[in-house]
């Protein structure tokens, strides 16, 4: 059985609005997902220079320290005391030791940072790390070529 050959090839010129009205939707789309706040704490992580850290193997628990001092455990903001019996929590249920990730903003004093790693010891929390971010194009030990 022979089947007729209907197609034909676009001879005209082809017609710019559907392309426009696609291109305009794209860009409304892309400005209002700009306009939508991303979840979570507005944190600025100092930057570590040299080798990538490697991470933990075990268990851990993190705290975030904002800017203004505020203590953050389980997304919610707890004062000393409550972060206290909080971490003694997560230790007793805990089968192996755990590490505590301390994720301290730029922002703030290092011995709030120092009050926090001793909060945490105090809770039995042998075991403390930073969370820093990588420097980007970092230089300082890529090997030279001559």
């Amino acid at each position: 059985m022979k089947f007729p050959r209907n197609a034909r090839i676009l001879r005209s010129q082809l017609d710019a609005a559907p392309f426009a009205s696609v291109f305009f939707v794209l860009l409304l789309f892309l400005m209002l997902c700009g306009l939508v706040a991303t979840p979570g704490l507005p944190l600025r992580l100092p930057e570590a220079g040299g080798p990538p850290l490697t991470g933990v193997d075990k268990p851990t628990v993190a705290v975030a320290v904002d800017a203004f001092g505020n203590y953050y455990f389980d997304g919610l903001i707890r004062d000393p005391i409550d972060l206290r019996a909080r971490l003694h929590e997560a230790v007793e249920k805990s089968a192996e030791p755990l590490t505590l990730i301390v994720q301290a903003d730029k922002a703030v004093p290092y011995g709030q940072v120092v009050a926090l790693e001793l909060l945490a010891r105090d809770a039995g929390i042998r075991h403390v790390h930073e969370a820093l971010l990588p420097r980007p194009f970092d230089t300082g030990n890529a090997p030279t070529r001559r």
